[in-house]
């Protein structure tokens, strides 16, 4: 019998099952008899023929009646119920209950939202089976709560993707260059390696002609001495092309920048020039080739590391009041055509490492060979280390 001076709460007189004469929402009126979850637990555990149930540690209190379930039934399978700590990771939040007021509230577009820590969301943003193993096995199993650096997950992508994912060139945030002094009607074939650290991923071909496009952060017009890209008067590398020299800035009636006019060196596809040292590559893509995209730039969904945390005065905000507004960014740019053309002909293909911006795939439900929508999975550096 049970012991009603049981020093563990949960082994004096616990509550079985419930019984109400009432119509179910699913069943009907099938049955009136519903099994608490320390009773139903265990046995479906041992029905199924489960080892080793595997729970978090607010369960331990409950292992000694689950076990003492088991052992006043009849049942040919005993299984061991072990609890470990709960994988906390900072920048997020677990609980279904927050998840799904998330979802109710349109502060997401569901539980597949690439911004949720949900296993529809992780694969919709291009985390892979490998990467969370990886992050799984680094955290290891402990018996203490805790929170793990969201860091350490990105990471973990990173390292997966680096070895696997092939590399493009895609500008994110377009402004137009015409090279004055080449052929109007020429075009050039180039090609570039597909991985820079395995040749079985072949070569990529590139088109080069008068205009291309090179991304707007890559060009200032009072540029620091230190700034290594493109600037009036100044030279910078096409990565795997010329080097190309800005003659001129062009801007439309607020002032912006529009269009650059520059010359190259013919004498540089390949090498280095001479008498000079050119130190900035940039990444590009052709104009007349280049394929339209639109690009959603996903960031951590939550701007503190402890959502659910005091801030600094003391005061326990709604969790949702400390969402990050900049979790997501839709742009629209242009990617080389050997991968779209890639794309088009295997579109899962999986993910892709844009040059100097990070790692980016397809979104699974609203990409098409005709409108190519990337998500972006991770940068290629942790902008978050400098933020903190």
């Amino acid at each position: 019998k049970i012991d009603m001076a049981h020093s563990n709460l949960n082994m004096r007189d616990p509550v079985m099952y419930r019984i109400l004469h009432a119509t179910h929402h699913r069943t009907g009126d099938e049955w009136c008899i519903y099994p608490m979850y320390d009773y139903a637990h265990c046995i479906s555990d041992a029905i199924e023929g489960i080892t080793h149930s595997l729970c978090s540690l607010e369960f331990e209190d409950h292992r000694p009646l689950y076990d003492w379930i088991l052992d006043n039934i009849t049942i040919e399978c005993h299984p061991q119920q072990i609890e470990f700590a709960r994988l906390n990771p900072n920048y997020m939040i677990t609980s279904k209950r927050k998840l799904k007021k998330l979802v109710d509230g349109e502060y997401v577009s569901g539980w597949n939202d690439p911004r949720m820590p949900t296993i529809s969301g992780l694969r919709r943003r291009g985390y892979t089976p490998g990467a969370l193993r990886k992050f799984c096995e680094a955290t290891g199993v402990s018996k203490a709560n805790g929170v793990i650096d969201a860091g350490l997950l990105e990471w973990a992508i990173r390292d997966d993707l680096d070895s696997s994912a092939p590399r493009a060139m895609c500008v994110l945030d377009p402004i137009k260059v015409t090279i004055s002094n080449y052929d109007e009607d020429k075009v050039e074939n180039l090609e570039l390696s597909a991985h820079p650290k395995d040749e079985s991923f072949g070569k990529r071909k590139l088109n080069f002609t008068k205009e291309v496009w090179i991304d707007r952060q890559d060009f200032m017009e009072d540029a620091p001495k230190k700034f290594f890209r493109l600037a009036p008067g100044k030279e910078v590398r096409l990565r795997g092309s010329y080097i190309i020299k800005c003659d001129e800035v062009i801007k439309n009636e607020q002032g912006e920048v529009v269009e650059l006019i520059c010359s190259y060196d013919p004498d540089t596809l390949g090498k280095k020039p001479e008498g000079r040292k050119v130190k900035g590559v940039i990444h590009w893509a052709d104009v007349k080739s280049s394929v339209p995209v639109e690009v959603r730039l996903y960031d951590r969904l939550f701007s503190v590391p402890s959502p659910e945390a005091a801030d600094e005065n003391g005061v326990v905000k709604e969790f949702t009041e400390n969402l990050n507004p900049e979790s997501l960014k839709v742009v629209h740019g242009y990617l080389e055509a050997d991968c779209a053309e890639k794309l088009k002909a295997n579109p899962e293909i999986g993910a892709f490492q844009f040059e100097r911006e990070g790692y980016f795939v397809t979104d699974s439900i609203d990409s098409s060979a005709d409108k190519l929508i990337f998500n972006k999975i991770v940068s290629l550096k942790d902008s978050w280390e400098k933020v903190k």
